[in-house]
């Protein structure tokens, strides 16, 4: 009888470890991922079969926002859980300037729980390619990490077939550094390259780090321009076979000159032949990208560390690929401040959630799954219902801001509303989005939609007041 107690004594206490085991995070990020890209969302044309395999494991969110459609301002913003308007944080920045030294980010707050933390390439700001070229840590956050890890790569610059398809309207430019649309058809393996290095070492964590909880943040460049891939993964994407975004003639006419985007194929001298290449570029940019996450989530699995680690994957905002002749980011429109986002924790169902949610409601959301206490003044919000739920709702609306934190963006079901200038002195876009998706007739002017107009601008003062101040009333400094 006693050897039976102290047998049943040891399970007890092993499954109650067992039990108490905390969870691991993976959060793998990619740079200029629009949501219209990936074919777990509407895409048909662009491959991410590893991205979609995780789709079906865990919960895709139809309606994820940036909170900031620039590289910098966004990643400040989710991984301190403040509003760009909040530390005024709106340019190429990421680090401690804005965010101050008593906020601790989310990642700093696993570490200073006893979790292994580490980076690998652009979790904060990077100069893409600048940053990649040299392998410098960009603006990053040292006290974020345990370790930091950055995989350079050649970029720009890598042997292969090259083109540039921006301002080379005689096409007699090959290449150009910078933050252009240069196309590389890359020689040799991933490798080579920049995202394929960040795949190699992550995999090494996982594999040194099984025995402990760690908080793994992976960071992939693509597809941030240049296009730079390996040449087999320009295969599936004939240039000829690309279908671009209906043309409306005079589409630019009922909207703000500010609404009109920084890169446009007007005064980016591109031809339509140029278009249609950078947007088979860009797909084979992301495929790319989708086969080293690929690598690294069956590596979770074959390390038997899958039932025991939460999953996050989202990019950092979108791209516009030729939508109203606009490319890139900056915009508050759809394609450019629209995310993908996936959450996949063990244990939880498969499933579709079509709440608006935000990226920095990231902080919350996994702190609280790991049984970690936050700071009650971080203004994310906890998605862990809809975990539970995807019919629950988190938010109303979505908030975004752009150009220096001058330009709004407050997104529900029925419109899309943009506001230049909180006076509104440089205009305002009204879109009906259940009508009108793809967002071709700005409504704004129409007396009709006049107290549609009023009750938004209502809304944003008020939500611009709600981000500026703590719950104590202070505004933030």
């Amino acid at each position: 009888m006693k050897r039976l107690f102290f047998i049943s004594i040891f399970f007890s206490i092993i499954t109650s470890c067992a039990q108490e085991k905390r969870p691991n995070i993976l959060f793998i990020i990619s740079d200029d991922l629009t949501a219209t890209a990936v074919s777990a969302y509407e895409n048909k044309a662009c491959h991410t079969p590893n991205i979609d395999q995780l789709a079906s494991e865990g919960t895709l969110y139809t309606k994820a926002y940036t909170q900031y459609p620039v590289c910098g301002p966004s990643r400040a913003s989710f991984m301190s859980g403040y509003y760009p308007n909040a530390t005024k944080t709106y340019g190429y920045v990421s680090g401690r300037k804005n965010i101050g030294p008593n906020r601790k980010t989310w990642t700093q707050l696993f570490k200073d729980n006893g979790y292994y933390t580490a980076r690998v390439s652009k979790i904060f700001h990077m100069g893409v390619p600048i940053d990649i070229e040299t392998g410098s840590n960009g603006q990053d956050d040292e006290a974020s990490w345990t370790e930091r890890f950055n995989s350079q790569g050649p970029e720009w610059k890598a042997i292969g077939e090259a083109e540039l398809v921006q301002n080379n309207p005689d096409g007699t430019i090959e290449r150009k550094g910078g933050n252009v649309m240069t196309i590389v058809k890359a020689e040799g393996d991933d490798l080579v390259h920049s995202d394929g290095k960040t795949a190699k070492k992550a995999i090494e964590l996982i594999k040194a780090h099984k025995s402990e909880p760690f908080f793994l943040a992976v960071g992939f460049v693509r597809p941030h321009v240049p296009f730079v891939a390996p040449k087999p993964y320009f295969e599936p994407y004939p240039f000829e076979a690309v279908t671009m975004p209906k043309k409306v003639e005079n589409d630019w006419e009922d909207i703000p000159k500010r609404g009109i985007n920084y890169v446009t194929s007007v005064n980016g001298q591109m031809s339509l032949e140029q278009q249609k290449k950078a947007v088979a570029a860009y797909y084979a940019s992301v495929s790319y990208m989708d086969a080293q996450v690929g690598k690294v989530l069956n590596t979770l699995k074959e390390e038997g560390l899958d039932d025991n680690t939460i999953v996050v994957f989202t990019s950092d905002h979108g791209f516009h690929l030729g939508e109203h002749d606009f490319w890139m980011k900056v915009s508050l429109h759809e394609e450019s401040v629209r995310v993908p986002l996936i959450i996949k924790v063990p244990g939880k169902k498969p499933q579709v959630c079509h709440s608006f949610v935000e990226l920095l409601d990231l902080y919350p959301t996994i702190s609280e799954l790991a049984g970690l206490t936050y700071s009650k003044h971080i203004q994310g919000k906890s998605l862990t219902k809809t975990l539970d739920d995807a019919k629950q709702s988190v938010r109303d609306m979505a908030f975004s801001v752009s150009q220096g934190g001058k330009s709004f963006l407050l997104r529900d079901n029925k419109w899309a509303y943009i506001q230049y200038n909180e006076d509104a002195s440089a205009g305002i876009e009204l879109f009906d989005m259940e009508k009108d998706p793809k967002q071709y007739t700005n409504l704004a002017d129409d007396p009709k939609y006049a107290e549609t107009v009023a009750f938004f601008k209502k809304e944003l003062q008020k939500k611009l007041k709600a981000v500026r101040t703590n719950d104590l009333g202070f505004e933030y400094p």
